[in-house]
Order: structure tokens, then sequence, then C-alpha cells
């Protein structure tokens, strides 16, 4: 569903800058902090075993350490990710996505959930970064999972891992009807354009996860005309 787009929006203090594939370099890694510096991207995101050469790389400079925490799939206990976050805390990270147990809300253990993700908040004192991973939930899965989170402490909730699909529109306008602006939300998983990434940011999205951070500024450039 496209969105009016009214006017050009800089989209660059938006981007996550995410480097999540599992052949990722030591060599890409530095490149990816290089370029998130360049282009003042809030964040860097790797997986934990970069967080401590991102943490290094990008010391005292614009960008944040962000990692993930048992991604993608969120099927470790609550206390391994509690060590994985603190571990990452430890090693330089300072945002913390964090994958929820999906079983959890399936099956209406939403106490367990909470827990899970509130220690995870309180041991790090870092912005934890709940992913749903959308396109699995129902609506009323989304809505309760959304809720339950809030009240958990987290300072983002995030659509999706971009595993098992993408951001939308409608999931991203139905997070800024539940927030009310009280948490971020970070649109992620399949942003391929820079309209795509204009439409999300345009009904509520606050971050965009991607990898593309480079190609969705080149066609912002593009279509400024200079």
């Amino acid at each position: 569903m496209a969105v009016e787009q009214p006017e050009l929006i800089d989209i660059s203090s938006f981007i996550d800058h995410s480097l999540l594939t599992i052949t990722a370099t030591p060599e890409q890694v530095s490149k990816f902090c290089t370029d998130a510096e360049k282009f003042k991207f809030p964040s860097v995101c790797v997986y934990p075993y970069y967080v401590k050469q991102v943490a290094e790389f990008l010391h005292g400079k614009h960008p944040k350490v962000c990692t993930v925490i048992g991604f993608p799939h969120g099927q470790t206990t609550g206390q391994a990710k509690l060590y994985e976050a603190s571990e990452a805390v430890e090693n330089g990270a300072s945002e913390l996505d964090v994958m929820i147990n999906l079983s959890q809300i399936k099956t209406g253990q939403t106490n367990e959930l909470h827990r899970e993700i509130a220690e995870i908040s309180e041991e790090t004192g870092k912005a934890v970064k709940a992913i749903l991973e959308m396109a699995l939930l129902t609506e009323a899965e989304k809505r309760l999972a959304t809720e339950v989170l809030m009240d958990s402490g987290v300072a983002f909730i995030v659509t999706n891992t971009g595993w098992y699909g993408g951001a939308t529109v409608a999931d991203v306008q139905l997070l800024k009807e539940m927030t009310k602006t009280n948490v971020g939300i970070k649109a992620a998983g399949g942003i391929k354009s820079y309209e795509q990434a204009v439409d999300l940011i345009s009904v509520g999205a606050t971050r965009l996860g991607t990898s593309r951070g480079l190609e969705l500024l080149k066609q912002q450039k593009d279509k400024s005309g200079y």
C-alpha cells in the first residue's frame, strides 16, 4: 500500500545499518562502520561475534553499536538470551534487538514473555528492541505481544527479522496505533526502495533495519536531482 509522500525525506537518520549475513568478514564489518559514520546512521547492527570490533571502531563516533539476541528464531531460553545480551553489553553493545519467543504468544504464556524481556532490559540497562516477526502473527497476537512488550520496558518494537517476510505499512500503522509514540518503531525486513522506506517512515517508523542503506541513499540522491 503506497502512502502519499508530500516531500523528500532524508532517511539517513533512520537507518540501522545491518550486516547479518552469516558469511560476513571483518573487512565487511569495518566498511559498514565506515559507511555508518560517514552518513550518520543511528547504528550498526551485527551479530554478537562482531560487537567488540564494532565497538572499538565506533568508539567516540556517532553510530551506536547494535546487536541481535536470540536471532533469528527466539527459541533459546530466557537465561541464554540474558547471558548473550549481558556479554554483548560487556563487549560494547548499547542496543539489543531481541527476538521474542513466538510460541509464548501463540500459547498464551505472556507472563513468561514479559519476564524474559523485562529481565534483559533491567539487567543490562540498555535499549531493548523486541522483534515480533509480524508476518507470522495474527492481528490479535500482534496486539497482545505489543501490549506485553511495552509493559516489559522495551525501547523499540521491531516488525520483522526479514527471514519470514518484511515490514509492511499496515503493520507499522498498527504499531503506531498501539504504542502512541511511547516506544520507537523499527521497520525491518525487505526494504528495497527509497519510496518504500519513506512510506514506512510516513506512517510511524522511527528506525529502518536494512542492509541496503547505501543503495537507498543513492535512490534518494537520484530522486532529489543533486
